[in-house]
C-alpha cells in the first residue's frame, strides 16, 4: 500500500497505469499504487475488433461492466447479450464471464471490480473448459 504522500485522491490521464493485454490496453485509474483503495479497482479497456477477453472468473471480485462505445457480446454465466453504449453487465464474484468484440469497430468499456478483501487469484481462465469452450463456436 502506498503512503499518504504517494496516493492520489484525484487521478488524471498522466497517473493512469497502462497494461497491455491480448484483448487490448487496460488503463487502470483506481488500484494500488495509484490510490490507497483496498476494495475497489477501476479500469477502462478499449478492445479492438475481433478481440476478446475470453471466459474467465474473479473468485473474490464482483464486477460491473459499463459499455461506453461500440458493441460486444457479453456473457455472464451461460447467458449472453449484445451490449451497446449505456448498458451495464453485473458479474457476481466467482461467476464465469467473457467479452467478445465481433464487430468491425473498437469497443470501449469501463469496469469496476470490488471485493470485501483482496485475495489471489484475481483471474482464473476457464475458456478451454466445458461448457465454456463450446458456448461460442466460430
Amino acid at each position: 500500500m502506498c503512503g499518504a504522500a504517494e496516493c492520489l485522491r484525484f487521478i488524471s490521464s498522466k497517473d493512469v497505469i497502462v497494461e497491455e493485454t491480448d484483448w487490448g490496453p487496460n488503463e487502470w485509474f483506481v488500484q494500488a499504487p495509484i490510490t490507497e483503495s483496498e476494495h475497489l479497482m477501476m479500469v477502462r479497456l478499449t478492445m479492438p475488433p475481433g478481440e476478446a477477453h475470453r471466459f474467465h472468473c474473479h473468485p473474490h471480485f464482483e464486477e460491473a461492466i459499463y459499455f461506453l462505445e461500440g458493441e460486444a457480446e457479453q456473457w455472464v454465466g451461460e447467458e449472453k447479450r449484445l451490449m451497446t453504449p449505456g448498458m451495464v453487465a453485473h458479474v457476481p464474484a466467482g461467476t464465469v464471464h467473457g467479452t467478445y468484440n465481433d464487430s468491425d469497430t473498437p469497443c470501449t468499456i469501463l469496469v469496476a471490480l470490488a471485493s470485501a478483501k483482496f485475495q489471489e487469484p484475481m483471474v482464473v481462465d476457464v475458456s478451454s473448459e466445458e461448457p465454456w469452450a463450446s458456448l461460442r463456436t466460430p
